[in-house]
């Protein structure tokens, strides 16, 4: 469906979760901070949402994924996520994919890659075996807003 020219997104949808994980990483853009936004749902619900704070936090540990994962846990009260979906507007990074191991996510969805610390970029997948990815997700968006953010600092 078409409304004005946009595509209408049903809730259920993962675009619509992607777009959620977006409007993250604007906060995130709008803060300062390198645009990463990160959604965790669960049956079909947000259960978390966060954005990169290591500015704000003063900890480099503080990515949105890192974040949301944590949110996630105390929402479910459980510390895995396997019947949980991450979608995330950036590759995760090798610390990123460590905890995502442990927590056994049941699926990966990301939009841009990231051609200097994704963790695709290791020849062993960092990922847990059952975890589900998909990539590409919106990733002219998230890409487009990672450009602007560091064209802005130069």
């Amino acid at each position: 469906m078409k409304t004005e020219g946009k595509m209408e997104l049903s809730v259920y949808k993962d675009e619509y979760f992607m777009e959620q994980a977006l409007r993250q990483a604007e906060l995130a853009f709008e803060a300062g901070e390198v645009p990463v936004g990160a959604v965790v749902v669960a049956d079909k619900r947000i259960i978390a949402r966060a954005h990169n704070q290591t500015e704000q936090l003063t900890d480099v540990t503080a990515h949105a994924e890192m974040l949301a994962i944590t949110s996630a846990f105390n929402a479910i009260g459980s510390k895995y996520l396997n019947e949980c979906t991450l979608f995330v507007t950036l590759e995760p990074c090798v610390m990123c994919a460590g905890a995502l191991y442990w927590a056994q996510l049941g699926k990966l969805v990301y939009g841009a890659s990231d051609m200097k610390r994704g963790y695709s970029l290791n020849k062993k997948n960092l990922l847990h075996p059952r975890t589900e990815i998909a990539s590409g997700l919106l990733k002219e968006e998230s890409e487009m807003l990672m450009k602007q953010f560091f064209a802005k600092l130069r």
